[in-house]
């Protein structure tokens, strides 16, 4: 593997690391409505579990609202169940033909237990990027043994990954911050 492969492969990689976190951020719920917050949950529909958001339509009526409306009313109650059982935890209300999830404001507690989960995320993202970065100088010193490459140019490759890394852990930190900002903002 040539040096350009081995580099273009681990920013892909850490760049699928910072998705991850992102997408997980995305479900921590911060005390308004954001159509993400429903992303994970899956409703029993003819037997097979479908997402939500292939179900029905989700839409942000008012800042702390969710409107939920089915594509087909007899799924409604379906959704209405599969809501009830996640781990959400906001209990919807129906009309028979949409469904309503009223947000409740965020006590400190909460939303400092948030902000904690948010850094455990953000550190596990952070494990997952050194561990890329471990399997790429792996890859780079193999490559060396292997005289694929020489010396100069595994040192030269280190670094380069070594930067990488390093921006990958500053576009973490930036995610992390952003969301810790956005749960103790009142």
């Amino acid at each position: 593997m040539s040096t350009s492969e081995i580099l273009a492969h681990t920013k892909e990689r850490m760049k699928k690391s910072e998705d991850a976190l992102q997408r997980e951020l995305g479900s921590i719920r911060a005390g308004r409505a954001n159509a993400s917050l429903l992303d994970r949950l899956e409703v029993e529909y003819y037997g097979a579990l479908t997402p939500v958001n292939q179900l029905a339509s989700i839409t942000v009526p008012e800042a702390r609202m969710l409107l939920i409306t089915p594509y087909d009313k007899s799924s409604l109650n379906d959704i209405e169940r599969a809501i009830l059982m996640s781990d959400i935890g906001i209990t919807p209300t129906s009309d028979g033909s949409v469904i309503r999830l009223i947000i409740p404001q965020l006590t400190e507690e909460r939303r400092k237990e948030l902000a904690k989960q948010v850094g455990k995320e953000a550190e596990n993202a952070k494990v997952s990027v050194r561990n890329i970065r471990r399997d790429a100088i792996d890859q780079a010193k193999k490559a060396e043994k292997a005289k694929e490459i020489t010396e100069d140019e595994l040192h030269t490759l280190e670094k380069d990954i070594q930067k990488v890394t390093d921006d990958s852990v500053k576009n973490i930190d930036k995610l992390a911050a952003t969301k810790e900002k956005e749960l103790l903002e009142v």
